[in-house]
């Protein structure tokens, strides 16, 4: 993908921009265009399963024996839909051969720790959302009372003083 969205630029040399001379460079993509893209791509990822594709011999073909096989011909199976309702993925499609296990439970073997006792936000519609991280099994929401660092400054040289605050925390778990 960064291959294909590298873009040419150039810059022009000269007496009075004149541009007796161009200089030509390829430029990668932005970081953040590349990650857009590549997270479309994975949103719009389809389930496949692996098919054979149909066998044939050079002489059904009417070819010569060739001595190596041809690259796309090399693994002989073709990437069906698990849906048949879904069209067959291009060659730019993100495809995945199994689900990934639920995150929800506890799931030691695979090394899934779950979700239950984890903080959440509960104003945030992302993954850290309690709705989305607590799995629809609600969340429990705890005030406490915190003491931390706060007003801190910097004294020449080398010195930074704070005091202890005392702040009020609502915090809340998922069940």
């Amino acid at each position: 993908h960064v291959q294909t969205e590298m873009k040419q630029e150039c810059k022009c040399h000269g007496m009075s921009g004149s541009c007796t001379v161009k200089t030509c460079w390829m430029r990668l993509p932005s970081f953040r265009s590349v990650g857009d893209s590549l997270k479309d791509r994975f949103d719009g990822a389809t389930r496949v399963m692996l098919s054979k594709a149909e066998l044939e011999t050079p002489a059904q073909r009417n070819e010569a024996a060739p001595h190596r096989v041809p690259r796309k011909d090399r693994y002989r199976f073709q990437l069906r839909p698990h849906n048949p309702d879904h069209k067959s993925p291009g060659v730019k499609d993100l495809v995945y051969l199994e689900s990934s296990p639920g995150f929800c439970e506890k799931n030691p073997r695979l090394g899934i720790p779950g979700t239950h006792g984890r903080a959440c936000n509960d104003t945030s519609i992302g993954v850290d959302g309690c709705d989305l991280m607590c799995c629809g099994r609600g969340y429990k929401t705890n005030t406490m009372f915190v003491v931390e660092r706060c007003n801190c400054t910097f004294h020449w040289c080398c010195e930074v003083k704070c005091k202890l605050c005392r702040t009020e925390k609502v915090v809340h778990t998922c069940l």
